[in-house]
């Protein structure tokens, strides 16, 4: 065998162990990131800390690290090489209102900077550029749009991340999602004394929660219309002034999405109309899209996955967490993506469940660490070989 065919055969299996090697050293490291994040949860656009340790943990590493990227005060940027070929990693770091990281998204931070911290020692020798973005309010504030509008991402050749879920899903298919503010306003009054003198915002709610339920029966499958009331009144004996709610409306690409939201936006419209108060629907953040993927960079990854262990045939009704909406769809429009979905297996316990957010710490947590992280970067050194 010539020295050339055994430089041929070999260098796969030498990369893949300094993958490898590199995320082994990292792991308790990763491991504590991630431990400390979900310890100390914080809401989107509020995660200041989380931002702090993702930026130490890189410049720890030797990446250039951006604080306050594009202004943005709890976003960052962390770069390391000047190569042509440039691989973008995302990490998300706020938690839910009220359920702490029941997303996981303290093990996406740490997935994603142990494959950034992986591909950075091959930088020179692929001529690459390694980045890592953290990207604020990815739950409903639409953090990745707001960087996108202000040049974020553009030019990246590859952009990832992975996502914790019940079980090991490849393709993400998420719904194109709206997030709206509702709020009616009426007029107080004494509920026993004076009712005739109020004009009843809280039953402006109730007929447009009806009329939605209505609506469900007449809505095309793949799609979806939920959201909370989260001010009803201020005390049982006065019409209630003013009342508010979220409300989310998904369907499978912006286009439905559209004409979906006229539908819904005349169900909110009757609640004023028949209680004659006024309505204010206000957007929360703009659209997610749905997601593009690059086909080539799944299968790599599905296959650098499946080398480590990883199992892709759950049952497709344990699977269904890559429908969930995602910010990172809009990124998919502009620049080559993936966003698998990692599995702990503890189906039944599912994301946006407390006991999911006990899943996302311990033993499966800290597997899907190692493993997400050293299959991202194996994707991306497989994508972007020169």
């Amino acid at each position: 065998m010539s020295a050339e065919a055994a430089t041929t055969i070999t260098a796969p299996a030498v990369q893949r162990q300094r993958v490898l090697d590199s995320v082994a050293a990292q792991r308790p490291h990763l491991i504590h990131l991630s431990e400390t994040l979900h310890a100390n949860p914080e809401l989107g656009w509020q995660e200041h800390r989380a931002a702090g340790w993702t930026a130490e943990y890189l410049s720890g590493h030797g990446f250039k690290v951006e604080r306050e990227y594009l202004g943005f005060p709890t976003a960052i940027r962390a770069v390391f090489g000047t190569g042509s070929r440039r691989v973008g990693l995302m990490a998300e770091y706020d938690a839910l209102p009220g359920l702490g990281h029941a997303c996981g998204h303290n093990i996406i931070t740490a997935i994603s900077c142990g494959a950034a911290v992986a591909l950075a020692q091959f930088a020179a020798e692929h001529d690459l550029t390694v980045e890592l973005y953290g990207t604020p309010a990815e739950e409903g504030g639409g953090g990745k749009i707001e960087l996108l509008k202000k040049g974020a991402f553009q030019g990246l050749d590859l952009a990832m991340m992975a996502h914790p879920s019940p079980v090991d899903s490849a393709e993400a298919r998420p719904y194109a999602v709206a997030h709206n503010h509702v709020e009616y306003r009426g007029k107080s009054a004494h509920a026993a004394a004076y009712p005739d003198q109020g004009v009843n915002a809280n039953d402006a709610f109730i007929v447009a929660q009806v009329a939605l339920g209505l609506l469900r029966q007449q809505l095309p499958s793949g799609t979806r219309v939920h959201g909370i009331q989260t001010r009803g009144g201020e005390a049982p004996n006065a019409i209630p002034e003013k009342t508010e709610g979220r409300w989310y409306v998904r369907a499978e690409s912006l286009a439905l999405l559209g004409e979906l939201e006229e539908r819904v936006q005349r169900c909110f419209e009757a609640g004023a109309l028949a209680s004659g108060c006024k309505l204010s629907v206000t957007p929360e953040s703009e659209p997610y899209s749905e997601f593009r993927t690059d086909d080539r960079a799944l299968e790599l990854y599905v296959k650098h996955a499946e080398s480590l262990g990883r199992d892709f045939n759950a049952p497709p009704e344990q699977a269904t967490m890559n429908r969930a909406s995602t910010d990172m769809g809009n990124v998919s429009q502009v620049v080559p993506a993936i966003h698998p979905y990692i599995g702990l297996g503890c189906f039944p316990a599912a994301n946006h469940q407390p006991e999911f957010a006990a899943h996302c710490v311990g033993d499966a947590a800290n597997l899907a660490i190692h493993d997400g992280a050293a299959a991202l970067a194996l994707t991306a050194l497989d994508y972007l070989a020169p």
